[in-house]
């Protein structure tokens, strides 16, 4: 400890947030990559909601705080001989942990969509409009086919209705599902 005494006390700051903050990053990260930071495991984000229904408040949590102290303190430290302006310094220190921030936030942002589960279930096509893509005959009497579009792919399912015939090309309204393959339409 006797090289920390020496230094100067603007560079020991860098030095004193620079350690304890990259101890954590690597742990974060390692946490992050095995899965213990899902939703049954541990939480280290004060707010988790990435859909941006909340604002700016999505940023405001412990991984994020972590991402700009590390960049903070490491421009600090590499920069300290470069830039003999103290407060310059502190600034361009700030610039980068707001820009470390941004960047690991893009990044846990992708890595979280990737354990996104988007596969298909009949559910999600209730109340959605479907493409008539085979005719659907009046009253429940037979099945016809819609194309739906869920998740960024198109399904193709049986369709009945309690409605008049129904064409090919016209567009239609899930209203009930009927089993795991055919569900009930109304005319829009």
């Amino acid at each position: 400890m006797e090289i920390f005494d020496t230094l100067d006390p603007l560079l020991k700051t860098f030095w004193f947030v620079a350690i304890p903050t990259s101890i954590i990053f690597i742990i974060q990260t390692i946490a992050t990559f095995v899965g213990a930071d899902s939703a049954e495991g541990l939480h280290t984000d004060i707010d988790s909601d990435f859909d941006g229904s909340h604002g700016m408040s999505h940023l405001f949590s412990l991984r994020n705080l972590i991402n700009f102290m590390l960049g903070f303190s490491w421009a600090g430290i590499s920069f300290y001989t470069t830039i003999t302006s103290k407060p310059l310094l502190v600034l361009f220190s700030l610039v980068i942990g707001v820009i470390f921030l941004f960047f690991f936030f893009g990044i846990i942002n992708v890595v979280q969509k990737l354990a996104e589960d988007n596969s298909f279930k009949i559910e999600s096509t209730l109340f959605k409009s479907a493409d008539v893509y085979l005719t659907i005959p009046e009253g429940k009497s037979g099945k016809g086919k819609i194309m739906i579009s869920i998740n960024g792919s198109v399904h193709e399912l049986d369709a009945m209705t309690e409605y008049e015939k129904i064409p090919s090309g016209a567009i239609v309204k899930v209203t009930e599902i009927e089993n795991n393959s055919t569900v009930l339409v109304e005319p829009i």
